[in-house]
């Protein structure tokens, strides 16, 4: 291939990395809605089309030799652009060689791709047999709504691997129902915070009371629950469930996930534990995401304060920096900073309005069709625990996969307006069964 054309290539895989990392991040953004993400990935996939149409000697030449490279961004788009090609085993190789620090691009690339033959692939990474590519493999087949055959969950679930375990965990409903209980019920018992999680959302999405009462009961101090936990308390919408995060609220080790989860709790009460934490300087900012979740505030203009710009530092000598802090910018840095005055005032002023007992979103009583204008306007960083809780509520019949690209997560959301209006929008625990 002519060096100037293999240019264009080269500019085509350094582009598609730099766009990649952007794009990541607004999956996670506070000041990102779907619709403003768009832009962004359209010139993403522009860039991975480009590398694709290069076909074999640009495979050969320039993406397969990027499989060796230590750049996360540059693994994932020669990852995703060999994928293109149905027979190029590359992909699957990688996933077994890489490095357990390089496997998560390539995971993700293999997430991102669609495609005829993707089912058949993807059913083919069950093939392999060490721990770290099988539950990586079972996360991408999950990704796709894809689950494995019975008797592949229950061999993991006899394993005592706690990643395979977790994974597998969240495929209980594939077995019978008297097996999916016995081992839902052994698995309910497992003290591991990844087993546990998995145990407990899987319990939610086949409607287990059972495992409603294992988060009630792990949401103490001695018992250190997980920001996972936390969350699925905050879906549950119930008087008890907002109870037990308020008594966590005095932990500070918890107190960032625990104004996390009173935010999609919805109560007139969370927002009211929000405000104690206006002005501190660490928690001010999350404190203010959660109160708007729940009343509609919008933190802007006099509501918001300006961030003062840091001071300019001295330049650490080398042998005093540490070289493995993780400088990569926070979701929760681009969270605007409440005016605790203002807030305050407006809350005095619109606090009548808001029932006791009541649950909100964005300062209306909440409903299936608030959750899904919140999926299709809201912003990035909290579809993900929306398109839970929807989930959560249909049985795992209306999923909607919010890290895919957009042609995906279009089809999915037209497909959820369609089935998901008849839901019903009472108390998460209210739906669940006896057993």
């Amino acid at each position: 291939m002519e060096a100037v054309l293999l240019d264009v290539f080269e500019e085509h895989l350094s582009e598609a990395a730099f766009l990649w990392t952007q794009w990541e991040q607004t999956l996670d953004a506070p000041d990102f809605n779907f619709e403003e993400s768009l832009s962004l990935e359209g010139r993403l996939r522009a860039h991975l089309d480009g590398l694709v149409v290069g076909d074999a000697p640009v495979a050969e030449l320039l993406l397969t030799p990027s499989l060796d490279s230590e750049d996360p961004s540059l693994i994932f788009s020669a990852t995703f652009a060999l994928l293109a090609a149905p027979g190029n085993t590359r992909p699957l190789e990688a996933l077994s060689a890489g490095s357990e620090e390089l496997r998560p691009p390539i995971q993700r690339a293999w997430e991102l791709s669609e495609g005829d033959s993707m089912a058949r692939r993807l059913k083919a990474l069950l093939a392999r047999t060490n721990a770290d590519p099988l539950s990586m493999s079972l996360d991408v087949l999950a990704f796709h709504h894809l689950t494995p055959m019975t008797d592949v969950v229950d061999g993991l679930l006899g394993g005592t691997d706690e990643r395979l375990l977790a994974v597998a965990s969240r495929c209980l409903q594939v077995l019978p129902p008297q097996r999916m209980r016995i081992q839902l019920a052994r698995l309910l018992r497992d003290s591991r915070p990844e087993v546990l999680d998995a145990a407990i959302e899987a319990g939610l999405m086949a409607g287990a009371r059972s495992a409603w009462d294992r988060c009630l009961d792990g949401a103490s101090v001695k018992a250190s629950p997980s920001r996972h936990q936390l969350l699925l308390l905050g879906f549950g919408g119930d008087s008890t469930g907002l109870s037990r995060l308020l008594g966590l609220m005095g932990e500070e080790r918890l107190r960032a996930d625990v104004l996390w989860a009173l935010g999609f709790s919805g109560h007139p009460a969370a927002a009211e534990a929000c405000l104690e934490w206006l002005e501190h300087p660490r928690f001010a900012p999350l404190a203010g995401e959660s109160f708007s979740a729940i009343t509609g505030l919008s933190l802007k203009d006099g509501f918001a304060l300006e961030r003062e710009e840091s001071p300019r530092e001295e330049p650490i000598p080398l042998e005093e920096e540490d070289l493995d802090a993780d400088l990569t910018p926070r979701p929760e840095d681009a969270l605007p900073i409440p005016n605790p005055g203002a807030v305050r005032a407006w809350w005095q002023n619109e606090r009548k309005g808001f029932t006791a007992g009541q649950r909100y979103l964005r300062g209306k009583p909440f409903s299936v069709e608030l959750l899904l204008s919140e999926l299709e306007v809201g912003p990035m960083r909290r579809r993900h625990a929306h398109a839970l809780e929807l989930a959560l509520r249909s049985r795992g019949a209306c999923r909607l996969q919010t890290r895919a690209f957009s042609p995906r997560q279009n089809r999915e959301l037209a497909a959820l307006r369609s089935g998901a209006l008849s839901l019903s929008s009472r108390p998460l625990p209210g739906l669940l069964e006896g057993w």
